[in-house]
């Protein structure tokens, strides 16, 4: 019973939330009686919230004691639709090279320390490998992850590897940070990552850059073969159709690559 009502209140705390950020956003600014009428919220409860959100930086109250939402919101709406127009653009591009390779094919975003995939190409073998949108997954050991590290300047990597011990998934995975760096390096000059079984086992995965209209990475592109399917003598060859979709949806996204990468 007292994880139900521990539930509830967190639950009534939220919808308590969501209606005092609804009606701030119907007004340019408001006072704490009008919005604890509106609300229907008593006033001492109402300052709590409020306290919780101007300290979180969704409500800014000014000198004259009115609340005004910031564009706090506006930033963490704007980012969710941008993430929609990519996966939209993205998808006619994955599903051409899910069918031209037969695997299945992933988008994925940073999120942190993490990569999270946002769009799935589903492979039509029966084998495949286990994933779903939404899946975090570690940055050293994944095709994807790897692309965003290797967009990482020195201090940055650095301190990513203080936040994160790398913790071995497979026998394969890389262990320690000179390797990587080794790793990365190489991705560089390729163009391309590579998962060699070192998040999953039996799992060989190709990574590759999208970039937006001012040339940073704000997506990866990957495939994944069961082991036993992925033909070496075809790898270069495969490994520049994954760069080339890539690049091609980069370029629909206003990138304009330099010379050498053409």
């Amino acid at each position: 019973m007292d994880k139900v009502r521990e539930d509830e209140k967190q639950m009534s705390a939220v919808m308590r939330t969501i209606s005092i950020l609804e009606a701030l956003s119907e007004v340019e600014d408001t006072n704490l009686e009008n919005l604890s009428r509106v609300t229907e919220l008593p006033k001492a409860t109402l300052l709590r919230f409020l306290s919780t959100l101007i300290s979180l930086g969704y409500v800014y109250r000014d000198g004259a004691d009115m609340y005004h939402l910031t564009l706090k919101m506006f930033s963490v709406g704007s980012r969710s639709l941008r993430h929609m127009d990519l996966i939209n653009t993205a998808k006619p591009f994955a599903k051409k090279l899910c069918q031209e390779l037969g695997e299945t094919v992933h988008m994925g975003i940073l999120e942190g320390d993490n990569a999270v995939y946002v769009l799935k190409e589903e492979s039509s073998y029966t084998l495949r490998m286990y994933s779903r949108v939404g899946k975090v997954i570690p940055l050293y050991c994944t095709a994807i992850g790897k692309i965003f590290l290797s967009a990482m300047n020195e201090d940055e990597i650095e301190e990513y590897f203080r936040r994160n011990p790398l913790k071995p998934y497979t026998p394969k995975s890389i262990r320690t940070h000179q390797a990587l760096l080794e790793d990365l390096k190489r991705t560089r000059e390729r163009g391309f990552s590579i998962d060699d079984e070192e998040h999953e086992e039996n799992v060989y995965c190709i990574g590759a850059p999208v970039h937006d209209y001012t040339g940073n990475i704000i997506a990866a592109m990957s495939v994944s073969w069961p082991v036993f399917r992925f033909n070496e003598s075809s790898f270069q060859s495969i490994a520049e159709n994954i760069a080339d979709t890539a690049k091609s949806l980069s370029r629909v996204l206003g990138y304009i690559p330099a010379e050498n990468e053409e």
